[in-house]
């Protein structure tokens, strides 16, 4: 009798045993996983900013510039007379995407330049890359398709890595002190014009003229990688 109770007693320490010895396995499991975890969110948001610094971010102050217009002038934002705020818009002669936001640019600086917001056109290709892109071309691609805009030329590419383009058409309005508004696309649509829902740089300039903050302030821009040559 008496071996049989010491032999239960055996089974039930040894179980209790195994037992509390999973449960920390597990427990430190549990931990370690919430660790990466943690580890995993510090560095995505580690990323996000040092995306962040390579570019403007809505609420920053944008950088003016110089740069040749089609008509032979150099020009700065500065320039603008009366501005309360800019449609800077990264863009090119060749990319498909560009092409379809053309006509859509033209009835954009029709409406609002002379509300204060004018459209700010540079093309940020390198010609040597995209020949289509060259200067000479900008300038008959505004008269083919009658640009009411100015239209400048981004030699050397110095400015649009400054504001952080990575696509054409990509749009950064800005306020009349030159603060970063919105940041993206013109749209939601840039296939059909008449099957768009949303217009993100006319709400955005509506939203600003009510002293609002856009919302959205940033959009994802939809087009053609900016030209450049490989490093």
């Amino acid at each position: 009798m008496n071996k049989a109770i010491t032999l239960i007693l055996c089974l039930f320490v040894s179980t209790s045993f195994f037992l509390s010895c999973g449960e920390n396995a597990a427990g430190e499991a549990a931990t370690a996983v919430v660790d990466t975890a943690k580890e995993t969110t510090k560095a995505t948001a580690e990323a996000v900013k040092n995306t962040v610094k390579d570019g403007l971010a809505v609420g920053d102050k944008a950088p003016d510039f110089k740069l040749k217009n089609i008509d032979g002038k150099m020009m700065s934002l500065s320039d603008v007379a009366d501005a309360k705020g800019y449609i800077v818009t990264f863009t090119c002669n060749h990319c498909p995407y560009a092409v379809m936001y053309e006509d859509r640019l033209i009835e954009m600086h029709k409406t609002y330049a002379p509300k204060g917001y004018p459209v700010i056109a540079i093309n940020p290709n390198d010609p040597e890359v995209q020949p289509k892109d060259s200067f000479d071309e900008m300038v008959v691609r505004a008269k083919e398709k009658g640009f009411n805009f100015p239209y400048l030329f981004d030699e050397g590419q110095k400015v649009y890595p400054q504001y952080g383009a990575t696509r054409t058409p990509h749009v950064y309005l800005l306020d009349k002190d030159m603060t970063v508004r919105y940041i993206g696309a013109i749209d939601d649509n840039h296939e059909d014009e008449t099957a768009v829902k949303v217009k993100y740089v006319e709400n955005a300039i509506t939203a600003m003229q009510a002293g609002k903050d856009p919302d959205p302030s940033f959009t994802k821009a939809i087009g053609c990688t900016i030209k450049k040559k490989k490093s």
